[in-house]
């Protein structure tokens, strides 16, 4: 019997969120996704020692040293995961520029510009921006450029929507962070068939296929194998290291949970003040994005001061 992880790679691409090279090397995902979280974890492991070492020499001395050797890393970490998986990288811009529109597109375009460098092309890369209105914008632009985005710390059916009016290439609505705010807010303990999280993407991808929305779904976030099963047939997954061994690790039949059916009409836009509205009135979704922002920042700014302490050093 093939594993659960080989039959969820028959139904949906599987994606590692992860900068955890051995992983990914042993796990064989199609694509893998990074954040600041994921990048600040991997440029203090062993493996990207000599990597640092190398960026900060590059940069140093140089004007806006700290921020050109965290682009740097960044982009080193992305550009050693695209050496192992034949698909995608998704790289995210810094989470202050959250809503600023021309800082955005401008980091995005850095971005690229650093990949082509190494000899990786716009092809192999997703430029990720939270979903904020600014950020859905930004990324309506990018991808008017030939630039393909992500767009993370999606909450809501607004954020899914606005995504689809701007054509964005993909989104990623977290599954787990939903399903831990409901849990503190109800006390309660969700099966997977109950779980909000879980239903929350699948609202998103039946309302995406039944309008023809070409946009990818990318499920994001889990906290159990039991709610990746439940989105088993998603276009894509993106999981994390550990989830993806216990999956590996369990030979049970997997069930096809989404079926895409045929697109019966087409959706209305969603202008700027509704979408403002629906998430002032989306406590979950408000306060779920704005935290996500918060702590990516917070890891950026660790990532910061690791730099400045090497070049002090």
């Amino acid at each position: 019997m093939a594993s659960k992880l080989d039959q969820l790679r028959e139904m949906t691409v599987v994606v590692a969120d992860s900068g955890d090279i051995e992983a990914v090397r042993r796990l064989r995902p199609q694509d893998c996704t990074t954040n600041p979280s994921i990048v600040l974890k991997a440029v203090q492991s062993p493996a990207f020692e000599t990597s640092v070492g190398e960026a900060v020499a590059r940069g140093k001395g140089s004007e806006d040293a700290v921020r050109r050797i965290a682009l740097d890393l960044t982009v080193g970490v992305g550009a050693e995961l695209a050496g192992i998986v034949p698909g995608r990288v998704s790289t995210e811009v810094d989470a202050r520029l959250s809503f600023d529109v021309e800082a955005s597109i401008a980091r995005a375009r850095e971005f690229v510009a650093a990949y082509d460098a190494r000899g990786i092309g716009r092809d192999r890369i997703l430029v990720k921006l939270a979903a904020t209105w600014e950020g859905i914008r930004a990324a309506e632009r990018l991808q008017r450029e030939g630039i393909d985005c992500n767009i993370t710390l999606l909450f809501s059916m607004a954020q899914a929507r606005a995504c689809a009016d701007a054509g964005v290439f993909l989104i990623s609505p977290f599954v787990g962070r939903i399903t831990d705010w409901h849990a503190k807010a109800t006390g309660q303990t969700y099966t997977p068939e109950t779980d909000p999280g879980v239903a929350s993407v699948r609202r998103i991808y039946e309302h995406y296929k039944s309008s023809g929305i070409a946009t990818v779904v990318m499920g994001a976030s889990f906290r159990n194998t039991g709610q990746i099963e439940a989105l088993a047939g998603c276009d894509r997954l993106t999981i994390s290291p550990d989830l993806l061994q216990k999956l590996s690790e369990d030979d049970g039949d997997l069930t096809r949970a989404l079926v895409a059916g045929p697109a019966t009409g087409t959706a209305e836009p969603l202008p700027e003040t509704a979408f403002r509205w629906e998430m002032n009135e989306d406590a979950m979704a408000t306060d779920k994005l704005a935290e996500g922002i918060r702590n990516f920042h917070a890891d950026s700014l660790k990532l910061e001061r690791l730099i400045e302490a090497r070049l002090a050093a």
